[in-house]
């Protein structure tokens, strides 16, 4: 359930310079304090929307009758503003951390670092608060773990540092692009449930961009459907399996089922008429 605005975004659209059509167009959207889901194919514009909202697109025009976090007007926002924004009050979780993390820098001292640049404090105190976050997010030895090098730690492991690095300043706002695509099922499921039960204790709100419907079903508030840069539909998450668009109907019927009828899955048919409209509400 939302429970109070933290993002507003009207009418976004990105075109990246030297690119004909637009990667997003028109997208609108409110955020609160919840787990809102944004599914779609690759190239639908998902973690475009996401680097939009951080400003992270230097190749890229944005334009928008709205896009709002907290009292700030990110669209207006000047550098030194947005970097008072970043990692403190929004922050972003990228897909893969073998190529987020610094490889010559140890775990630890990366966190640490991020932390630093938001808050005063000695190297010491700053330490302690890492390492205390690191057994947060579930990793044992978190003192060992603090002096290791990326490539010393599994993909899980790995990615439960960029959780704790994103989520140690306490921010309002966390982005999750992909966060356990890397991942095999019993690691992406203990990653899952450190990320909801952060998310619930610390009352924060959180895109969780993803290729995938089940998990978005099971994990999120409510989804937005992207096709080609629109968002076509946005529905509660568990009222998925009753979506009207037919683009929505066709990637839940593109999906294998456990015991389910043993033929080809079929082939998702696209209607031109997708790109001119979608239901795109908040």
């Amino acid at each position: 359930m939302q429970t109070d605005t933290l993002l507003e975004v009207s009418d976004l659209s990105i075109r990246y310079r030297g690119t004909a059509v637009p990667a997003v167009r028109n997208a609108s959207f409110t955020l609160g304090r919840e787990r809102l889901g944004i599914v779609g194919e690759s190239g639908s514009g998902k973690s475009t929307i996401g680097r939009a909202l951080l400003k992270l697109l230097p190749t890229a025009d944005l334009t928008a009758r709205t896009m709002r976090f907290g009292g700030t007007d990110l669209l207006n926002a000047s550098e030194r503003d947005m970097l008072k924004i970043r990692g403190a009050r929004m922050s972003m979780i990228l897909q893969d951390p073998k190529f987020s993390l610094n490889p010559i820098q140890r775990c630890g001292a990366q966190v640490a670092e991020a932390y630093r640049r938001h808050f005063r404090c000695s190297a010491r105190e700053a330490r302690q608060r890492v390492v205390d976050m690191l057994a947060a997010v579930q990793i044992r030895e978190p003192e060992r773990v603090y002096n290791l090098y990326p490539h010393e730690v599994s993909g899980g492991m790995g990615q439960r540092i960029m959780i704790a690095m994103m989520l140690l300043t306490n921010p309002d706002l966390v982005i999750a692009d992909e966060p356990t695509s890397a991942l095999d099922v019993t690691v992406r499921l203990q990653v899952l449930e450190i990320l909801d039960r952060l998310v619930r204790e610390k009352g924060i709100g959180l895109i969780m961009i993803s290729h995938d419907l089940n998990l978005v079903r099971n994990f999120c508030d409510r989804v937005l459907i992207m096709y080609a840069g629109r968002i076509v539909e946005t529905l509660a998450a568990g009222d998925l399996d009753r979506a009207e668009h037919p683009y929505t109907r066709g990637l839940l019927a593109a999906q294998p089922r456990i015991g389910g009828p043993r033929q080809p899955l079929p082939v998702l048919k696209r209607d031109k008429s997708w790109l001119e409209a979608g239901k795109a509400s908040a």
